[in-house]
Formats: structure tokens, C-alpha cells, sequence
């Protein structure tokens, strides 16, 4: 929901964000399935000439129509994050399934306005499918409305995560409990996982360890389209979120699935991941 302190998003900017998510397009699909090198950062997270630049290709557009705005980008650093607007960019989220050659992976596109997110593209540039979420208006993908699924108890929803390795320690614990009490989960998916549940085919997206680049532009996705997207304790998305993510179709998948995750943390004997 949009805060009215904010006001709306001017769409100048929501037609900059669309310009922002056509550059990168053509520069990720010109690397997809190709022998690209591929480099450890420091996180050891993978790194590619397609990620670095897709997203040089974004900040020259930022640099040129709004030299004032903030920038944050996974591979080029941050600037101005202090500044009103600030635009969150992740030229490849899921470069291991880019690597791979599974068009799972997604660019994304946020903007904050005073550190809350109030615009986000996710965009497939190979399937070219794009989902956009504005504050105040509805979610659409490749123009279209859309609209999260009903969906009143756990044991009737479908789930994603984009990999175990994501919960560590005494994450593990909350989420394999709550991915046994749904009918259907999965892993994989990446951002793509929360623009399925946007549309619709998904109830639940659950991850922990996740930086702003990874979530900022989820959030007015999922909020437009009529679910939720928080932390696990159910705080809003921000710059010093703690990393989980609560994405639900629904306000009872919601509800249901927080109780879950902090009865288990709750019941291990260390709380090293939630606080």
C-alpha cells in the first residue's frame, strides 16, 4: 500500500524504469547460452561481462536523465542513497541459473522513494515477460492487470524457494518446517518465483539471506498485485531488513505461515538468523 507521505510516483519515472529494463534486454540476451566467463566475487557469488554490463548500461541512462537520484547496483556499487529517490538495480538475479542456460533469472528494477520502495520491473529479457508494480496503482505484467490467487490455509498452497543454501543455521529449521505444511513446494526460482506468485500461480515465497537489490523491486510487484511481501517477523522491506523474506498471495497464507516460522525459531535453542 502506498504511503500517502510520499505521493504518487511521477510517470516520468515509471516510463525511466521501462527504458532502464529495455537496455538491459538486449545486453543480457546477447551473453544468454553463450561461453561467457564467469568470476567469483568476493562472496563467492558468480559474477558475469553480462551482469556488469547490463547494469553500466542502466546507470548511464540514471547518470544522464536524473544525475541527482541515488543508485544502488549489485555490481557497480552504491551512490546518493541518501538522496530522495534512489533506484535499486540487479542486472542478473539468478545468474547461476543465467549460467546454467535457464530463463529463470530476471532483471530487476526499483526505485525508493525516502528508503520505501514505490516502483519495481521484474523482467525476463529471454521470454520477454515483465511484470510492473507501481505504489497506488495496479500490478500488471506485459501490461495486463493482475492479480494474486486466494488461497485461505497452508495446506492448500504452492510454495518457492530459491535455494537451501539460503537458510543457514537456525533458519533451516522454521523453513523446512513451513515447506512441509504446504501442498506443493519447490525449489528454484529466483525472482521468478515471486512474479509467478504475482500472477497468480504461486501462494508463497519464502527466502532469508537476501540484499536490498534482491527484494527492492519485489515489493510494489507483490503489494500491487494484492499480497504481501515482508520479513519474517512481518516488518516491511528496507535498506536494514534482515535479509528473510515473506512473500504470500494472501493475507491467511500470510498470517499462517509467520505464526509457523516464529513457533520454530521460537522452539530452537539459538536464534543466530531472526535476531
Amino acid at each position: 500500500m502506498q504511503d500517502s507521505r510520499t505521493g504518487p510516483v511521477p510517470d516520468t519515472y515509471v516510463e525511466l524504469a521501462h527504458r532502464l529494463a529495455d537496455a538491459a534486454r538486449p545486453v543480457v540476451r546477447r551473453y544468454f547460452r553463450t561461453p561467457v566467463s564467469v568470476d567469483d566475487k568476493p562472496d563467492t557469488s558468480p559474477v558475469t561481462i553480462a551482469d556488469r554490463e547490463a547494469e553500466a548500461a542502466m546507470r548511464s541512462i540514471l547518470a544522464r536523465e536524473v544525475p541527482d537520484h541515488g543508485v544502488w547496483g549489485e555490481e557497480h556499487g552504491s551512490e546518493r542513497m541518501d538522496a530522495e529517490w534512489a533506484w535499486v538495480l540487479d542486472p542478473i538475479d539468478g545468474t547461476k541459473a543465467f549460467i546454467t542456460g535457464m530463463p529463470v533469472f530476471g532483471t530487476l528494477v526499483g526505485l525508493l522513494r525516502r528508503g520505501q520502495p514505490v516502483l519495481g520491473i521484474i523482467d525476463q529479457p529471454v521470454l520477454g515477460e515483465r511484470w510492473l508494480g507501481v505504489a497506488g496503482r495496479r500490478s500488471t505484467f506485459n501490461g495486463q492487470p493482475i492479480a494474486t490467487r486466494p488461497c485461505d490455509a497452508l495446506a492448500k498452497a504452492y510454495m518457492y524457494s530459491t535455494a537451501p543454501v539460503m537458510f543457514p543455521g537456525d533458519l533451516e529449521g522454521p523453513h523446512r518446517a513451513l515447506a512441509g505444511s504446504v501442498k506443493l513446494f519447490r525449489w528454484g526460482g529466483d525472482c521468478y518465483g515471486y512474479a509467478l506468485l504475482a500472477s497468480g500461480f504461486a501462494d508463497l515465497v519464502v527466502e532469508a539471506s537476501l540484499k536490498l537489490h534482491d527484494f527492492c523491486a519485489l515489493v510494489p510487484v507483490i503489494e500491487g498485485a494484492g499480497g504481501l511481501i515482508t520479513d519474517w517477523r512481518g516488518g516491511a522491506l528496507c535498506l536494514e531488513s534482515d535479509g528473510t523474506v515473506l512473500a504470500a498471495g494472501s493475507a491467511a497464507v500470510h498470517r499462517a505461515a509467520m505464526a509457523l516460522l516464529a513457533g520454530e525459531a521460537a522452539a530452537a535453542p539459538h536464534r543466530t538468523g531472526l535476531g
